[in-house]
């Protein structure tokens, strides 16, 4: 609580306990009213004097000219104590709700307060601790136990567990070694690294995710936006129909003047729209810091609605149902040759390549190759790789290398990849090596249906074989392949004439080469982009793990927080239709319009913070 907020809070108290010895020493006693005016006074000034002010700029019909006139109104019918809790119990609902989006800013502030301090620096020897804007890209950073990583970089010295949570919502800690990238924001925690930086601060993950999370609140929703409309057309509504109320009755009807006058001002006080406008956007804010605390950062209201609205979804393959490592499946050796010749012989050959195929040849023989039995290496572009190995003619690579060289071979037909090998002129084997599906991609798939999204799509530049394989083992219903990224964006607007009326098509990509699709797609979503670009600059939601499942607790956030803010738009227009109805009636008091505003606000609050703190399964 800041100590605005405890002024405030301890000015209400002491009107309420003005108000309260009012109305025991009697409201109609001179100590009554004059306890009662002070408790006014003390409530009340800054809402007239706000008042006094927006009307002098032309903001005339707003929740401060309502209290005030309503107040006031009470005063002069000779209603004191009315008049004076008009003001205090609306000041009481006004402070929770500051104080409750206080708490929900706050919240988000802990969950990205991933902002670094300092970075170490080592230079001529020495560590020298600086700003993190000091430090250039190819520089070597100490980053000790209990420290912030400041930049991204690839770790050159040191193994440690790190802390990522911040980050991606993980809250096992994952393990850092020489070789493998650091992600800035991130905790380490158990021994020191040195980290050779790969961007400067401005460009780190860190300050990406830090500005896009601080302008999430800009973007709003349409039900945010229609709230804020209607509240421009319903208060000088109500206040025009007080005035009926007020004068009608009398004039036509031979009405008493100060019972229909109070019933006038109970219609006001009970017309107030403040907790329908604070608790809508407070509802979108409370469910973007719910979907930061799980690592998906959403970049706006709107997108939030849309998730929740969603009909058809697209996915990417490599990188985002799939890992995008390469994996050996399967050895086919020929009849004279073993699965570990034939494994050696494509590792060693490929010893120098860049390739993930290389890679997965080289984790799949499990052990180092001597240098020294490889020599007159030469890479063939498009085919693949000569080399020899142990005094022996090696050829690895497509069929096309074998073709080319005149060596008959056994035509595969699996999926993915295929390695063929021969030695010595002869046909060796092949390897199958496919990209493996990541574990939670079935199941995510599962859930998704569950939420009732009946169209489910992949869009793939990989092979068809291989795309159909993928999409058939997790249950997809259709796959367009070997798809360039032009392509992609075609296939996206054919699906948007299936998406049913009122709903979006998401697509949902690794971020890198997916731009296009992931900007023209309703909703797009960057599977697994804490180190990416394209991933922050292209997508509306960023998954910070590579778990496909993270798309549905998006999903699902998005629909409890949409779901909140219904709730909330119906129990406030509903409370305050029915108050008002009975105050212009005359069986509703001022007294029960106060406590049905301030209670309807605080249960909106109250609901709007769930949308932070539930739970969205």
């Amino acid at each position: 609580m800041t100590t605005k907020q405890k002024k405030n809070l301890s000015r209400i108290i002491a009107a309420i306990v003005l108000l309260v010895a009012g109305i025991f020493l009697g409201e109609a006693t001179t100590y009554g009213i004059v306890l009662s005016l002070l408790a006014f006074g003390l409530a009340g000034w800054d809402v007239i004097y706000k008042a006094i002010r927006n009307i002098s700029k032309g903001q005339v019909f707003d929740e401060f000219f309502l209290m005030t006139v309503a107040s006031f109104g009470a005063i002069f019918i000779q209603e004191y104590a009315e008049g004076a809790a008009v003001m205090s119990f609306y000041q009481l609902g006004e402070w929770f709700q500051g104080y409750a989006t206080g708490r929900v800013r706050q919240s988000i502030s802990d969950l990205i307060d991933i902002r670094p301090d300092f970075a170490n620096v080592l230079r001529d020897g020495e560590v020298q601790q600086v700003d993190p804007y000091e430090v250039e890209t190819g520089e070597i950073i100490v980053v000790r136990p209990g420290e912030r990583i400041p930049l991204d970089g690839i770790v050159v010295e040191g193994r440690s567990l790190v802390d990522t949570a911040a980050l991606t919502g993980e809250p096992v800690p994952q393990e850092l070694l020489t070789g493998k990238s650091a992600i800035s924001g991130c905790i380490n925690q158990s021994a020191t690294l040195q980290i050779r930086t790969t961007t400067t601060y401005d460009q780190s993950t860190v300050e990406r995710v830090l500005e896009l999370v601080e302008t999430s609140g800009a973007q709003k929703a349409k039900v945010e936006n229609f709230i804020t409309r209607f509240a421009r057309v319903y208060t000088p509504l109500v206040v025009g129909l007080a005035l009926l109320v007020a004068l009608i009755p009398p004039l036509l009807f031979g009405g008493e003047v100060m019972d229909w006058l109070y019933r006038a001002l109970t219609f006001l006080v009970i017309s107030c729209p403040c907790a329908l406008v604070i608790s809508i956007p407070m509802s979108f804010f409370g469910g973007i810091g719910g979907a930061s605390k799980a690592g998906i950062l959403v970049k706006g209201g709107n997108y939030l609605e849309r998730l929740a609205e969603v009909g058809v979804i697209a996915f990417d393959k490599t990188g985002t149902l799939t890992e995008g490592n390469f994996e050996v499946q399967e050895i086919v050796p020929s009849d004279s040759y073993t699965k570990a010749e034939i494994i050696y012989y494509a590792a060693a050959a490929e010893l120098d390549s860049l390739h993930p195929i290389a890679d997965s040849l080289q984790r799949a023989l499990g052990r180092e190759v001597d240098r020294s039995e490889v020599d007159n290496v030469q890479e063939i572009a498009g085919q693949g790789v000569i080399a020899n190995v142990k005094n022996h003619h090696v050829l690895v690579g497509r069929a096309l290398l074998l073709a080319n060289n005149g060596i008959g071979f056994e035509s595969a037909n699996e999926s993915g990849t295929t390695v063929y090998v021969a030695v010595d002129g002869q046909y060796a084997g092949r390897i199958a090596i496919a990209d493996r599906i990541k574990a939670d991609a079935g199941s995510a798939i599962k859930a998704l249906r569950q939420l009732g999204i009946r169209k489910l799509v992949m869009l793939s530049g990989d092979k068809k074989e291989t795309a159909c394989r993928v999409a058939e083992k997790i249950g997809l219903d259709a796959v367009l392949a070997e798809l360039l990224p032009e392509d992609k964006v075609k296939g996206l607007n054919e699906l948007f004439q299936s998406v049913p009326h009122g709903k979006s098509l998401v697509y949902v990509g690794d971020g890198i080469n997916d731009a296009p699709v992931l900007a023209r797609a309703d909703v797009g979503v960057a599977m697994g982009g804490i180190g990416s670009d394209a991933a922050i600059e292209a997508a509306d939601v960023v998954l910070m793990t590579d778990e496909p499942g993270k798309l549905v607790t998006a999903i699902q956030i998005a629909k409890k927080t949409t779901g909140i803010c219904w709730q909330n738009i119906v129990m406030a227009i509903g409370v305050k239709v029915l108050v008002m109805i009975l105050g212009a009636a005359g069986v509703a008091s001022l007294w029960a319009a106060v406590f049905a505003d301030v209670g309807v606000a605080f249960l909106a609050i109250l609901n709007s913070m769930r949308s932070l703190y539930g739970n969205f399964s």
